[in-house]
């Protein structure tokens, strides 16, 4: 069967040179099951032409918002009333603003402004007007009414530039659309996801930590909130942005870390440790910034919490997963983890070499339970987040069964 079979998406096109991947995004959701219109700028006419979007849609491409036509077939508000969700992809830096703004001076945006349908778009930009204020300003806006921003990716960029603002890639919005339509597997479930590095201090300026950005984990908190999962977050210091609407509890320290995962743990029915906590921390930290004076300085350390055990060790304990970053013995290490600390799944990613998931937009996971070793590929942090939520969901239901199940 297919996944979109039935759903209706309409498709928004802007000008940019990421508008080629519109085609291949319009074949893998028609692929999926689902019905296609596609709307385009005048500008997105310029990348890309009608006729191609209409050959693979099978349905005319809509972009004039005067034309006489749409008044006796299908105008902004049949479109508008016509779609399930709306995906624009790519949504370009002033597509974004006329949408943050409520303007509605093309047949796009008026059809965005006239529909119920949800909302999801995919920025495509050169790096520096997607980290400029006002673009950032505009999608907090977005983010605020419930717009879904899928990206962007960081990497190579056309202009020859290298940071974020590339679309993503059509099999990651596809499995972005794909998560809105699913069952909510996950309604009514609580779930506590940990991310990031952990910073123990050894004096105002210098500490020990870990090295992590914590994408995996704040990827993972938004997948599983997409299953109906009512998800806390609680973060060690990252550079990201909380997934939209998943209330995040910020730490510092390992300690910290532990004390906020205790306090929120009862009633929680399933946890996720991604975050990756320093084992030691200092016995003590100076008030003063330590003088570079000595040829050599001793730190004396002392073990950090084991939350992850600590959550296995309740007497009720909620479904607990763990994450395992090795660089050598990846299969071998994880399953030793699993056995010592007693939890039910663990994901065992490699962090060397090429392979290295450290800062990186992609990651790949094997994950080890009881029953044996499932591997998922490497692909983005996105896909590879929603792929690992499906196996958590399968997983928690097996060992704890309802009427629905």
């Amino acid at each position: 069967m297919k996944e979109l079979a039935g759903k209706k998406i309409l498709l928004g096109i802007t000008g940019g040179i990421a508008a080629y991947k519109s085609a291949v995004l319009c074949r893998e959701l028609m692929r999926l099951g689902a019905e296609v219109r596609v709307i385009m700028t005048a500008a997105a006419t310029q990348f890309i032409t009608p006729l191609t979007l209409q050959a693979l849609s099978g349905h005319p491409v809509h972009s004039d918002l005067f034309a006489a036509e749409n008044e006796d077939a299908m105008g902004h508000i049949e479109l508008a009333r016509w779609a399930d969700r709306i995906l624009i992809a790519p949504a370009s830096a002033q597509t974004i603003s006329k949408l943050a703004h409520g303007e509605a001076d093309n047949l796009l945006t008026t059809t965005g402004l006239a529909s119920d349908a949800s909302l999801m778009i995919a920025p495509a930009m050169n790096n520096v007007m997607w980290r400029d204020v006002a673009t950032q300003e505009n999608i907090k806006l977005l983010r605020a009414r419930d717009v879904l921003i899928l990206g962007p990716a960081s990497g190579d960029q056309a202009c020859g530039e290298t940071g974020p603002g590339r679309m993503l890639e059509a099999d990651e919005i596809s499995e972005y659309v794909l998560q809105q339509f699913q069952a909510q597997s996950l309604k009514g479930k609580r779930v506590i996801v940990t991310a990031g590095p952990t910073w123990e201090a050894i004096d105002p300026v210098r500490g020990l930590t870990n090295h992590s950005s914590g994408k995996m984990g704040y990827a993972l908190a938004g997948a599983l909130h997409d299953a109906g999962a009512n998800v806390t977050l609680i973060s060690g210091p990252t550079a990201l942005h909380p997934p939209r609407s998943v209330p995040c509890i910020h730490i510092t320290s390992a300690q910290e870390m532990s004390d906020a995962v205790m306090e929120n743990i009862t009633g929680c029915d399933i946890f996720v440790a991604v975050a990756a906590v320093a084992d030691y921390r200092p016995v003590s930290s100076t008030e003063q910034k330590i003088k570079k004076t000595a040829e050599t300085l001793t730190l004396k350390l002392v073990r950090n919490p084991d939350i992850l055990a600590m959550v296995a060790a309740l007497e009720k304990p909620p479904f607990t997963v763990g994450f395992a970053a090795e660089t050598e013995n990846l299969i071998d290490h994880a399953k030793e983890k699993l056995a010592a600390k007693k939890i039910d799944l663990i994901a065992a990613n490699p962090v060397s070499g090429d392979n290295s998931a450290f800062n990186s937009e992609s990651n790949e996971l094997s994950l080890i339970d009881s029953n044996g070793i499932t591997h998922l590929g490497r692909c983005s942090k996105s896909i590879l987040a929603h792929k690992l939520t499906k196996e958590i969901v399968r997983r928690y239901y097996e060992t704890h069964p309802t009427k629905d199940t």
